[in-house]
Protein backbone atom coordinates (compact mmCIF):
# COMPACT_ATOMS: atom_id res chain seq x y z
CA UNK A 1 0.00 0.00 0.00
CA UNK A 2 1.24 3.48 -0.82
CA UNK A 3 2.72 5.33 2.15
CA UNK A 4 0.34 7.80 3.80
CA UNK A 5 0.57 10.38 6.52
CA UNK A 6 -1.63 12.80 8.46
CA UNK A 7 -2.26 16.09 6.65
CA UNK A 8 -2.96 19.08 8.78
CA UNK A 9 -5.77 17.69 10.95
CA UNK A 10 -9.09 19.44 10.85
CA UNK A 11 -7.72 22.34 12.83
CA UNK A 12 -11.05 24.03 13.44
CA UNK A 13 -11.32 24.47 17.16
CA UNK A 14 -11.28 27.71 19.15
CA UNK A 15 -13.35 26.75 22.19
CA UNK A 16 -14.35 23.21 23.08
CA UNK A 17 -16.58 21.82 25.75
CA UNK A 18 -15.92 18.44 27.31
CA UNK A 19 -17.37 15.14 26.10
CA UNK A 20 -18.26 14.80 22.44
CA UNK A 21 -16.76 18.11 21.45
CA UNK A 22 -18.92 20.88 20.08
CA UNK A 23 -16.59 23.57 18.76
CA UNK A 24 -17.61 27.21 18.82
CA UNK A 25 -15.45 28.43 15.97
CA UNK A 26 -15.71 28.86 12.23
CA UNK A 27 -13.92 26.29 10.02
CA UNK A 28 -11.29 28.80 8.92
CA UNK A 29 -9.84 29.62 12.33
CA UNK A 30 -7.46 26.70 12.06
CA UNK A 31 -6.41 26.38 15.71
CA UNK A 32 -5.19 22.94 16.68
CA UNK A 33 -6.30 21.10 19.80
CA UNK A 34 -4.84 17.60 19.35
CA UNK A 35 -7.00 16.03 22.07
CA UNK A 36 -10.24 17.30 20.53
CA UNK A 37 -12.21 14.18 19.54
CA UNK A 38 -13.93 15.81 16.57
CA UNK A 39 -10.58 16.51 14.87
CA UNK A 40 -10.41 14.46 11.68
CA UNK A 41 -7.11 13.23 10.26
CA UNK A 42 -6.47 14.03 6.59
CA UNK A 43 -4.30 12.16 4.13
CA UNK A 44 -1.37 14.10 2.64
CA UNK A 45 -2.39 14.39 -1.03
CA UNK A 46 1.24 14.20 -2.16
CA UNK A 47 1.36 10.66 -0.77
CA UNK A 48 -1.50 9.36 -2.93
CA UNK A 49 -0.41 8.03 -6.31
CA UNK A 50 -2.32 9.23 -9.35
CA UNK A 51 -3.95 12.21 -7.61
CA UNK A 52 -4.41 15.62 -9.18
CA UNK A 53 -6.77 18.57 -8.76
CA UNK A 54 -9.50 19.78 -11.10
CA UNK A 55 -10.87 23.31 -10.85
CA UNK A 56 -13.91 25.24 -12.03
CA UNK A 57 -13.59 29.01 -11.86
CA UNK A 58 -15.35 32.24 -12.66
CA UNK A 59 -14.06 35.62 -11.64
CA UNK A 60 -11.35 38.22 -12.33
CA UNK A 61 -13.55 40.02 -14.87
CA UNK A 62 -16.95 38.53 -14.03
CA UNK A 63 -19.81 39.52 -11.74
CA UNK A 64 -19.44 36.57 -9.37
CA UNK A 65 -16.43 34.81 -7.90
CA UNK A 66 -16.34 31.03 -8.14
CA UNK A 67 -13.52 28.65 -7.31
CA UNK A 68 -14.44 24.98 -7.01
CA UNK A 69 -11.61 22.50 -6.53
CA UNK A 70 -11.98 18.76 -6.30
CA UNK A 71 -9.65 15.74 -6.53
CA UNK A 72 -9.28 13.45 -9.49
CA UNK A 73 -7.77 10.00 -8.91
CA UNK A 74 -6.38 7.49 -11.33
CA UNK A 75 -8.51 4.35 -11.65
CA UNK A 76 -11.47 5.91 -9.81
CA UNK A 77 -13.81 6.67 -12.69
CA UNK A 78 -17.00 6.52 -10.63
CA UNK A 79 -15.67 8.99 -8.09
CA UNK A 80 -14.29 11.31 -10.76
CA UNK A 81 -17.65 11.42 -12.56
CA UNK A 82 -19.52 12.09 -9.33
CA UNK A 83 -17.20 14.92 -8.28
CA UNK A 84 -17.20 16.53 -11.73
CA UNK A 85 -20.99 16.39 -12.01
CA UNK A 86 -21.42 17.84 -8.52
CA UNK A 87 -18.98 20.69 -9.19
CA UNK A 88 -20.71 21.66 -12.42
CA UNK A 89 -24.11 21.52 -10.71
CA UNK A 90 -22.90 23.72 -7.85
CA UNK A 91 -21.57 26.31 -10.29
CA UNK A 92 -24.78 26.40 -12.33
CA UNK A 93 -26.93 26.76 -9.22
CA UNK A 94 -24.74 29.53 -7.81
CA UNK A 95 -24.61 31.47 -11.07
CA UNK A 96 -28.41 31.29 -11.34
CA UNK A 97 -29.09 32.29 -7.75
CA UNK A 98 -26.32 34.77 -6.88
CA UNK A 99 -27.37 38.40 -7.14
CA UNK A 100 -24.72 39.83 -9.41
CA UNK A 101 -26.39 43.25 -9.25
CA UNK A 102 -25.89 43.45 -5.48
CA UNK A 103 -23.43 46.03 -4.16
CA UNK A 104 -19.83 45.07 -3.52
CA UNK A 105 -18.37 42.77 -2.37
CA UNK A 106 -19.40 40.34 -5.07
CA UNK A 107 -21.08 37.01 -4.30
CA UNK A 108 -18.57 34.19 -3.94
CA UNK A 109 -18.63 30.40 -3.99
CA UNK A 110 -15.56 28.52 -2.80
CA UNK A 111 -15.18 24.73 -2.52
CA UNK A 112 -12.08 22.95 -1.28
CA UNK A 113 -11.40 19.34 -0.35
CA UNK A 114 -9.48 16.91 1.82
CA UNK A 115 -9.11 13.14 1.83
CA UNK A 116 -10.33 11.62 5.08
CA UNK A 117 -8.97 8.20 4.11
CA UNK A 118 -7.23 6.62 1.12
CA UNK A 119 -7.22 2.86 1.51
CA UNK A 120 -6.62 0.30 -1.19
CA UNK A 121 -10.36 -0.34 -1.44
CA UNK A 122 -12.06 2.80 -0.06
CA UNK A 123 -11.48 6.56 -0.25
CA UNK A 124 -13.10 9.33 1.78
CA UNK A 125 -13.48 12.82 0.26
CA UNK A 126 -14.55 15.76 2.42
CA UNK A 127 -15.86 18.75 0.47
CA UNK A 128 -16.18 22.10 2.23
CA UNK A 129 -18.41 24.70 0.59
CA UNK A 130 -18.33 28.36 1.58
CA UNK A 131 -20.76 30.88 0.12
CA UNK A 132 -20.72 34.65 0.53
CA UNK A 133 -23.98 36.36 -0.32
CA UNK A 134 -23.04 39.93 0.50
CA UNK A 135 -22.99 40.01 4.30
CA UNK A 136 -21.69 36.78 5.84
CA UNK A 137 -20.13 33.47 4.90
CA UNK A 138 -22.17 30.27 5.19
CA UNK A 139 -20.17 27.06 5.46
CA UNK A 140 -21.27 23.51 4.77
CA UNK A 141 -19.49 20.16 4.54
CA UNK A 142 -20.21 16.91 2.79
CA UNK A 143 -18.16 13.72 3.04
CA UNK A 144 -18.57 10.90 0.55
CA UNK A 145 -16.95 7.49 0.40
CA UNK A 146 -15.82 5.79 -2.78
CA UNK A 147 -15.79 2.00 -2.94
CA UNK A 148 -13.05 1.01 -5.39
CA UNK A 149 -14.39 -2.54 -5.62
CA UNK A 150 -17.86 -1.56 -6.86
CA UNK A 151 -16.83 1.80 -8.41
CA UNK A 152 -19.67 3.43 -6.46
CA UNK A 153 -19.88 6.65 -4.43
CA UNK A 154 -21.58 6.21 -1.06
CA UNK A 155 -22.99 9.10 0.97
CA UNK A 156 -22.05 9.35 4.64
CA UNK A 157 -25.29 7.76 5.92
CA UNK A 158 -24.09 4.59 4.20
CA UNK A 159 -21.50 4.20 6.96
CA UNK A 160 -24.21 3.02 9.34
CA UNK A 161 -26.88 0.36 8.97
CA UNK A 162 -29.52 2.21 11.00
CA UNK A 163 -29.80 6.00 11.29
CA UNK A 164 -32.25 6.10 14.19
CA UNK A 165 -29.94 4.86 16.99
CA UNK A 166 -27.18 7.16 15.74
CA UNK A 167 -29.57 10.11 15.72
CA UNK A 168 -30.57 9.38 19.30
CA UNK A 169 -26.93 9.29 20.44
CA UNK A 170 -26.10 12.55 18.69
CA UNK A 171 -29.18 14.29 20.08
CA UNK A 172 -28.35 13.14 23.60
CA UNK A 173 -24.82 14.51 23.32
CA UNK A 174 -25.96 17.84 21.87
CA UNK A 175 -28.48 18.15 24.71
CA UNK A 176 -25.50 18.43 27.09
CA UNK A 177 -23.97 21.28 25.13
CA UNK A 178 -24.61 25.00 24.86
CA UNK A 179 -28.20 26.16 25.16
CA UNK A 180 -28.01 27.75 21.69
CA UNK A 181 -27.93 24.29 20.08
CA UNK A 182 -31.32 23.14 18.82
CA UNK A 183 -31.00 19.41 19.45
CA UNK A 184 -34.66 18.94 18.45
CA UNK A 185 -33.57 19.82 14.90
CA UNK A 186 -31.47 16.63 14.77
CA UNK A 187 -33.68 14.11 12.97
CA UNK A 188 -32.89 10.86 11.18
CA UNK A 189 -32.58 12.78 7.92
CA UNK A 190 -29.78 11.67 5.56
CA UNK A 191 -29.28 15.29 4.42
CA UNK A 192 -28.51 16.27 8.01
CA UNK A 193 -25.91 13.51 8.36
CA UNK A 194 -24.14 14.13 5.04
CA UNK A 195 -20.67 14.62 6.56
CA UNK A 196 -19.41 11.74 8.67
CA UNK A 197 -15.85 10.50 9.01
CA UNK A 198 -13.60 8.84 11.58
CA UNK A 199 -10.89 10.17 13.84
CA UNK A 200 -7.73 8.16 14.47
CA UNK A 201 -9.27 6.54 17.55
CA UNK A 202 -12.06 5.02 15.48
CA UNK A 203 -14.77 7.38 16.76
CA UNK A 204 -17.39 8.49 14.24
CA UNK A 205 -17.33 12.28 13.77
CA UNK A 206 -20.64 13.83 12.70
CA UNK A 207 -20.42 17.41 11.36
CA UNK A 208 -23.28 19.84 10.85
CA UNK A 209 -23.50 22.78 8.47
CA UNK A 210 -23.88 26.36 9.61
CA UNK A 211 -27.45 27.10 10.81
CA UNK A 212 -28.55 23.44 10.74
CA UNK A 213 -28.69 22.97 14.52
CA UNK A 214 -28.18 26.50 15.79
CA UNK A 215 -27.24 30.08 14.88
CA UNK A 216 -24.31 30.73 12.57
CA UNK A 217 -22.37 32.33 15.42
CA UNK A 218 -21.81 28.84 16.84
CA UNK A 219 -19.41 28.07 14.01
CA UNK A 220 -18.56 24.43 13.53
CA UNK A 221 -20.80 22.02 15.43
CA UNK A 222 -19.56 18.43 15.53
CA UNK A 223 -20.05 15.35 17.67
CA UNK A 224 -17.67 12.42 18.09
CA UNK A 225 -19.53 9.19 18.81
CA UNK A 226 -17.16 6.85 20.70
CA UNK A 227 -16.03 3.72 18.87
CA UNK A 228 -17.70 1.34 21.29
CA UNK A 229 -21.06 3.06 20.80
CA UNK A 230 -20.86 3.26 17.03
CA UNK A 231 -19.43 -0.25 16.47
CA UNK A 232 -22.78 -2.10 16.43
CA UNK A 233 -24.27 0.55 14.12
CA UNK A 234 -21.63 0.39 11.37
CA UNK A 235 -22.34 -1.08 7.96
CA UNK A 236 -19.69 -3.20 6.20
CA UNK A 237 -18.70 -0.04 4.31
CA UNK A 238 -18.44 1.84 7.59
CA UNK A 239 -16.05 -0.73 9.04
CA UNK A 240 -13.81 -0.56 5.98
CA UNK A 241 -13.87 3.24 6.10
CA UNK A 242 -12.90 3.22 9.77
CA UNK A 243 -10.00 0.86 9.11
CA UNK A 244 -8.73 3.10 6.30
CA UNK A 245 -8.99 6.23 8.46
CA UNK A 246 -6.89 4.60 11.16
CA UNK A 247 -4.02 4.18 8.69
CA UNK A 248 -3.61 7.96 8.38
CA UNK A 249 -0.33 8.81 10.11
CA UNK A 250 0.71 12.13 11.71
CA UNK A 251 2.87 14.67 9.91
CA UNK A 252 4.11 18.17 10.78
CA UNK A 253 1.43 20.87 10.85
CA UNK A 254 1.41 23.70 8.34
CA UNK A 255 1.91 26.82 10.45
CA UNK A 256 3.66 29.60 8.59
CA UNK A 257 6.93 29.93 6.68
CA UNK A 258 10.23 28.29 7.67
CA UNK A 259 12.29 31.11 9.14
CA UNK A 260 15.54 30.16 7.40
CA UNK A 261 14.14 30.13 3.85
CA UNK A 262 15.82 32.86 1.76
CA UNK A 263 13.71 35.17 -0.41
CA UNK A 264 12.77 33.64 -3.73
CA UNK A 265 14.56 34.53 -6.94
CA UNK A 266 14.81 32.98 -10.36
CA UNK A 267 17.98 30.97 -10.85
CA UNK A 268 18.39 32.89 -14.13
CA UNK A 269 17.64 36.36 -12.76
CA UNK A 270 20.07 39.03 -13.94
CA UNK A 271 20.73 37.61 -17.41
CA UNK A 272 18.33 40.15 -18.99
CA UNK A 273 18.41 43.94 -18.54
CA UNK A 274 14.81 45.05 -18.96
CA UNK A 275 15.85 48.68 -19.19
CA UNK A 276 17.32 47.72 -22.55
CA UNK A 277 15.42 44.62 -23.63
CA UNK A 278 11.72 44.49 -24.47
CA UNK A 279 10.52 42.40 -21.52
CA UNK A 280 7.15 40.90 -20.72
CA UNK A 281 6.12 38.71 -17.81
CA UNK A 282 3.80 35.77 -18.41
CA UNK A 283 1.96 34.87 -15.21
CA UNK A 284 -0.09 31.74 -14.57
CA UNK A 285 -2.65 31.36 -11.79
CA UNK A 286 -4.42 28.58 -9.91
CA UNK A 287 -2.10 25.63 -10.44
CA UNK A 288 -0.43 23.30 -10.40
CA UNK A 289 -3.02 21.39 -12.37
CA UNK A 290 -3.29 18.58 -14.90
CA UNK A 291 -1.83 20.68 -17.74
CA UNK A 292 1.10 22.28 -15.91
CA UNK A 293 3.63 19.67 -17.04
CA UNK A 294 2.83 20.38 -20.69
CA UNK A 295 3.08 24.11 -20.06
CA UNK A 296 6.52 23.71 -18.49
CA UNK A 297 7.60 21.70 -21.53
CA UNK A 298 6.56 24.54 -23.87
CA UNK A 299 8.30 27.20 -21.80
CA UNK A 300 11.47 25.11 -21.63
CA UNK A 301 11.54 24.57 -25.39
CA UNK A 302 11.25 28.32 -25.97
CA UNK A 303 13.80 29.25 -23.29
CA UNK A 304 11.11 31.40 -21.68
CA UNK A 305 10.56 32.05 -17.99
CA UNK A 306 7.29 32.79 -16.22
CA UNK A 307 5.83 33.53 -12.80
CA UNK A 308 3.45 30.96 -11.32
CA UNK A 309 0.99 32.01 -8.64
CA UNK A 310 0.19 28.67 -7.07
CA UNK A 311 -2.61 27.73 -4.70
CA UNK A 312 -1.36 26.13 -1.50
CA UNK A 313 -3.69 23.12 -1.66
CA UNK A 314 -2.59 22.41 -5.23
CA UNK A 315 1.07 22.82 -4.37
CA UNK A 316 0.61 20.29 -1.56
CA UNK A 317 -0.95 17.86 -4.05
CA UNK A 318 1.75 18.33 -6.73
CA UNK A 319 5.02 19.16 -4.93
CA UNK A 320 7.17 17.66 -7.69
CA UNK A 321 5.66 20.12 -10.19
CA UNK A 322 6.44 23.05 -7.88
CA UNK A 323 10.03 21.85 -7.64
CA UNK A 324 10.24 21.61 -11.42
CA UNK A 325 8.97 25.19 -11.81
CA UNK A 326 11.76 26.39 -9.53
CA UNK A 327 14.45 24.25 -11.15
CA UNK A 328 13.59 25.56 -14.62
CA UNK A 329 14.19 29.15 -13.52
CA UNK A 330 10.58 30.21 -13.08
CA UNK A 331 9.39 32.09 -10.02
CA UNK A 332 6.82 30.46 -7.75
CA UNK A 333 4.52 32.99 -6.08
CA UNK A 334 1.70 32.74 -3.56
CA UNK A 335 -1.97 32.59 -4.61
CA UNK A 336 -3.21 31.85 -1.05
CA UNK A 337 -4.17 28.51 0.43
CA UNK A 338 -7.65 27.95 -1.07
CA UNK A 339 -8.44 30.94 -3.32
CA UNK A 340 -10.80 32.88 -1.06
CA UNK A 341 -11.30 36.60 -1.73
CA UNK A 342 -9.03 38.10 0.93
CA UNK A 343 -10.99 41.34 1.18
CA UNK A 344 -13.93 39.40 2.64
CA UNK A 345 -11.84 37.83 5.42
CA UNK A 346 -10.68 38.99 8.83
CA UNK A 347 -7.04 40.02 9.27
CA UNK A 348 -6.16 36.72 11.00
CA UNK A 349 -7.68 34.71 8.16
CA UNK A 350 -5.88 36.81 5.53
CA UNK A 351 -2.58 36.11 7.28
CA UNK A 352 -3.39 32.40 7.60
CA UNK A 353 -4.37 32.06 3.92
CA UNK A 354 -1.05 33.58 2.86
CA UNK A 355 1.14 31.92 5.50
CA UNK A 356 -0.05 28.37 4.85
CA UNK A 357 0.68 28.72 1.14
CA UNK A 358 4.07 30.31 1.94
CA UNK A 359 5.03 27.31 4.04
CA UNK A 360 3.97 24.75 1.43
CA UNK A 361 5.75 26.49 -1.45
CA UNK A 362 8.96 27.19 0.45
CA UNK A 363 9.10 23.58 1.65
CA UNK A 364 9.48 22.53 -2.00
CA UNK A 365 11.56 25.36 -3.48
CA UNK A 366 13.74 26.12 -0.47
CA UNK A 367 12.88 29.80 -0.93
CA UNK A 368 10.31 32.09 0.65
CA UNK A 369 7.89 33.61 -1.87
CA UNK A 370 8.05 37.41 -1.91
CA UNK A 371 5.24 37.79 -4.46
CA UNK A 372 1.56 37.04 -4.10
CA UNK A 373 -1.45 37.50 -6.30
CA UNK A 374 -4.66 37.99 -4.37
CA UNK A 375 -7.51 35.82 -5.68
CA UNK A 376 -9.57 37.78 -8.25
CA UNK A 377 -6.98 40.57 -7.91
CA UNK A 378 -8.99 41.83 -4.92
CA UNK A 379 -6.85 43.95 -2.60
CA UNK A 380 -7.71 46.42 0.15
CA UNK A 381 -5.77 48.29 2.82
CA UNK A 382 -5.85 45.36 5.24
CA UNK A 383 -4.47 42.96 2.62
CA UNK A 384 -1.66 45.39 1.78
CA UNK A 385 -0.82 45.89 5.44
CA UNK A 386 -0.56 42.17 6.14
CA UNK A 387 1.42 41.56 2.94
CA UNK A 388 3.87 44.28 3.97
CA UNK A 389 4.39 42.66 7.37
CA UNK A 390 5.05 39.32 5.67
CA UNK A 391 7.51 40.81 3.16
CA UNK A 392 5.21 40.17 0.21
CA UNK A 393 4.66 42.38 -2.85
CA UNK A 394 1.25 42.06 -4.52
CA UNK A 395 1.03 41.48 -8.26
CA UNK A 396 -1.98 42.13 -10.49
CA UNK A 397 -1.87 42.48 -14.29
CA UNK A 398 -2.47 44.89 -17.14
CA UNK A 399 -3.07 42.38 -19.95
CA UNK A 400 -5.94 39.95 -19.39
CA UNK A 401 -6.09 37.14 -21.94
CA UNK A 402 -9.58 36.24 -20.66
CA UNK A 403 -8.57 32.62 -21.12
CA UNK A 404 -11.23 31.58 -18.59
CA UNK A 405 -14.00 32.84 -20.87
CA UNK A 406 -15.00 30.35 -23.53
CA UNK A 407 -11.75 28.40 -23.20
CA UNK A 408 -10.70 29.66 -26.67
CA UNK A 409 -6.97 29.17 -27.24
CA UNK A 410 -6.78 31.35 -30.34
CA UNK A 411 -8.68 34.21 -28.70
CA UNK A 412 -6.47 34.05 -25.60
CA UNK A 413 -3.34 34.10 -27.73
CA UNK A 414 -4.66 37.04 -29.76
CA UNK A 415 -5.34 39.09 -26.61
CA UNK A 416 -1.89 38.37 -25.21
CA UNK A 417 -0.13 39.29 -28.43
CA UNK A 418 -2.14 42.45 -29.14
CA UNK A 419 -1.95 43.64 -25.53
CA UNK A 420 1.75 43.06 -25.00
CA UNK A 421 4.04 46.03 -24.44
CA UNK A 422 7.40 46.48 -22.71
CA UNK A 423 6.81 45.81 -19.01
CA UNK A 424 3.46 44.05 -19.50
CA UNK A 425 2.23 41.56 -16.91
CA UNK A 426 0.05 39.05 -18.76
CA UNK A 427 -2.61 37.05 -16.90
CA UNK A 428 -3.29 33.41 -17.78
CA UNK A 429 -4.54 30.30 -15.96
CA UNK A 430 -2.66 27.01 -16.26
CA UNK A 431 -5.64 24.91 -15.10
CA UNK A 432 -7.35 25.15 -18.51
CA UNK A 433 -6.20 23.05 -21.43
CA UNK A 434 -7.04 25.80 -23.92
CA UNK A 435 -4.84 28.26 -22.00
CA UNK A 436 -1.84 25.98 -22.32
CA UNK A 437 -2.64 25.42 -26.01
CA UNK A 438 -2.38 29.19 -26.52
CA UNK A 439 1.12 29.45 -25.09
CA UNK A 440 3.21 28.23 -28.09
CA UNK A 441 1.64 30.87 -30.36
CA UNK A 442 2.16 33.59 -27.73
CA UNK A 443 5.80 32.63 -27.31
CA UNK A 444 6.40 32.41 -31.04
CA UNK A 445 4.71 35.67 -32.07
CA UNK A 446 6.03 37.82 -29.22
CA UNK A 447 9.54 36.47 -29.79
CA UNK A 448 9.23 37.61 -33.42
CA UNK A 449 8.33 41.07 -32.11
CA UNK A 450 11.55 41.14 -30.09
CA UNK A 451 10.17 40.38 -26.63
CA UNK A 452 12.00 38.49 -23.91
CA UNK A 453 10.05 36.52 -21.30
CA UNK A 454 11.15 37.18 -17.72
CA UNK A 455 9.83 36.80 -14.19
CA UNK A 456 7.92 39.70 -12.66
CA UNK A 457 10.70 41.14 -10.42
CA UNK A 458 13.02 41.44 -13.42
CA UNK A 459 10.69 44.03 -14.93
CA UNK A 460 11.70 46.41 -12.13
CA UNK A 461 15.46 45.96 -12.32
CA UNK A 462 17.55 47.53 -9.60
CA UNK A 463 14.57 49.46 -8.22
CA UNK A 464 13.12 46.18 -6.98
CA UNK A 465 9.63 45.61 -5.58
CA UNK A 466 8.46 46.79 -2.16
CA UNK A 467 6.34 44.67 0.19
CA UNK A 468 2.74 45.76 0.54
CA UNK A 469 2.57 47.61 -2.79
CA UNK A 470 0.45 46.47 -5.74
CA UNK A 471 2.17 46.06 -9.12
CA UNK A 472 0.15 45.71 -12.32
CA UNK A 473 2.84 46.37 -14.94
CA UNK A 474 6.52 47.23 -15.21
CA UNK A 475 5.74 50.80 -14.22
CA UNK A 476 5.25 52.46 -10.86
CA UNK A 477 3.25 50.37 -8.37
CA UNK A 478 -0.18 51.33 -7.16
CA UNK A 479 -0.13 52.69 -3.62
Amino acid sequence: MHKRRFFGGIALIAAVTTGCGMATASPERELRVPAEPTMISFVAPSEVAGLTTRTLTQGDAGDRDVHIAYPELKDASGLNRWLSTRAESQMRRFVRSANAAAPQPRPELNVDWQLTAAGSDIIGVRLRTSEFGGANWANSVRTVWYDRITDKVIDSPGLVSNMRPLTAIVRAELRKRASEVDYDAVLANPDLFDSMAFNREGDLVVEFDDYQVGPGALGRVAVAVPEQQVEPLLSPTGRRARAAARNVLPSPAVNGTPAKSPPDTSSRAGIVDCEVARCVALTFDDGPGPYTGRLLDELEKAGARATFFTIGTNAATNPEVVRRMHEQGHLVGNHTWAHRDLTKLSSSKIADALARAQHTISAETGQRPTLARAPYGAVNKEVRTIAAKMGISLVNWDVDTMDERGRDAKAAARRAISGAHPGAIILMHEIHGASVEAVPEILRELTKKGYTFVTVPELYGSAGMKPGLVYSSGKQPLT
